[in-house]
């Protein structure tokens, strides 16, 4: 890269340490951070009445003869977060197809790991709250939230070993997979039949765009619109669509690798006239025939995810996040909270049930013989540290207490526990972690399957 001095040179200087902070790890999950500490600054501020009432404002689209009418904080919940949804799924195509979870010995750990971290916290929940009103909550405690888990461990630098991030990274990918399916089969209302048929028709035929390697994603977006309204309508909850979606993304290399070698010939022909004539024909001419190659060329799946991951990470979830994490913390609140099964259910579900789900597993694996991880001192430390921060679960908790309950009261008590529980698994993961770090071997090797 050249460096050349130019009247730009400062504000360029500017933005790029802007820029390359974005593009880290811990970006999203800082950003995350930030935004909820505004929301409960916000909520316990002189703006506490216009934070509280902004988002019940409804906002009201019709179009073809339909009518949607919704309060804002629901065109968030159940509109945005069908796009976080939407990546969701394509990740979760990535990795079964491309990714940790494609070779069975490698996915078996994390895929077993993040079944028992939604076990045992569900459990814990039903344990506080069996026989009363607050069961409906007990999927609150069995998510986690990525960003924010790796927000904390990229704090600690580069020391931490790339297996460790692969395999909390694929836990959160099966932690998402499951929360999908806790949705769909345990958080849908009265079914309307007609709009569950369009919905169906409608996924139907992104599977026949699959099939028939149609690589535009304007073709997948349009039916997936209709999707999500129809399931918005059928009773069955609207974020599925996004989910469905992404999975029918084709992800496969394009089968007219020969034509799009002669593309990409020409293009290289009409850059070298561009060189020689420097007129603004033969530029356009050659930019469009590189556009062309890229657009053909990469799937489709690996470029809506490559546009989506920005939008999702700096604007849905944070947006998310400061419409629904705000709490007006007062003592009576508090005390009420912390009196209540439902708020403990969740602390000790996020805090206890999540790491004892995940480290259990895993050592039960270990015990198996199927132990994919090195053997020095720090790897037991920084397992347990790993499934202390899986019990950091803000974003989708948040998002399940949302479909668990309507009284206010009782989504502060969940506020309060997912809170105080996501702080406390972040808190001790950092500190474990930071201990099993430092007992890692400066030899080590950082792969996965290092055994």
């Amino acid at each position: 890269m050249y460096n050349i001095i130019t009247p730009m040179s400062k504000k360029t200087a500017f933005l790029t340490p802007i820029q390359s902070f974005f593009k880290t790890e811990s970006a999203s999950g800082i950003i995350l951070m930030i935004t909820t500490a505004l929301a409960l600054i916000v909520a316990n501020s002189p703006l506490s009445d216009w934070y509280f009432n902004f988002f019940k404002q409804y906002l009201s689209i019709e179009a073809f003869g339909l009518e949607i009418n919704k309060p804002l904080i629901l065109w968030i919940n159940d509109g945005l977060m069908a796009v976080f949804f939407l990546l969701i799924g394509l990740e979760i195509k990535r990795e079964l197809l491309y990714g940790e979870l494609s070779d069975k010995k490698a996915a078996a750990m994390p895929i077993i790991a993040a079944f028992g971290g939604a076990i045992v916290p569900g459990l814990i929940f039903f344990f506080f709250n069996r026989g009363t009103d607050f069961v409906d909550g007990w999927a609150i405690a069995i998510a986690t939230d990525i960003a924010f888990a790796i927000g904390i461990l990229t704090l600690l630098g580069s020391k931490v070993p790339v297996w460790a991030k692969v395999f909390l990274t694929a836990v959160a990918v099966v932690d998402d997979l499951i929360a999908v399916l806790v949705i769909a089969v345990f958080y849908t209302s009265t079914i309307q039949t007609t709009a569950l048929i369009i919905a169906g028709v409608s996924f139907i035929a992104l599977l026949a765009l699959n099939f028939g390697n149609v690589n535009r994603i304007s073709a997948y977006l349009i039916i997936g619109a209709i999707m999500w309204v129809a399931f918005l309508k059928s009773g069955v909850h609207a974020t599925i669509a996004g989910v469905l979606l992404g999975l029918t993304l084709p992800a496969r290399l394009p089968s007219n690798v020969n034509e799009l070698a002669d593309t990409l010939e020409q293009a290289g022909n009409r850059f070298k006239e561009f060189v020689a004539t420097r007129t603004d024909e033969h530029r356009t001419s050659a930019i469009h025939y590189m556009d062309e190659v890229i657009s053909k060329t990469e799937p489709a799946l690996y470029r809506l995810e490559h546009k989506l991951h920005p939008w999702v990470a700096f604007a849905i979830i944070p947006i998310f996040a400061f419409a629904n994490a705000g709490l007006a913390i007062n003592g009576s609140i508090i005390s009420a909270a912390l009196s209540s099964p439902l708020t403990w259910g969740i602390i000790l579900g996020l805090f206890l049930g999540k790491q004892a789900g995940i480290f259990l597993s895993v050592n039960l694996m270990r015990k198996l013989g199927l132990d994919i991880f090195p053997t020095h001192k720090g790897t037991q430390l920084i397992l347990y540290g790993l499934a202390c921060l899986s019990g950091v679960g803000f974003t989708m908790s948040l998002f399940i207490a949302g479909l668990s309950f309507s009284d206010a009261t009782l989504l502060e008590y969940t506020k309060v526990g997912i809170i105080l529980g996501s702080f406390l698994s972040g808190f001790v993961g950092f500190l474990v972690l930071k201990v099993g770090i430092s007992k890692i071997p400066s030899t080590e090797n950082n792969s996965i399957t290092n055994n």
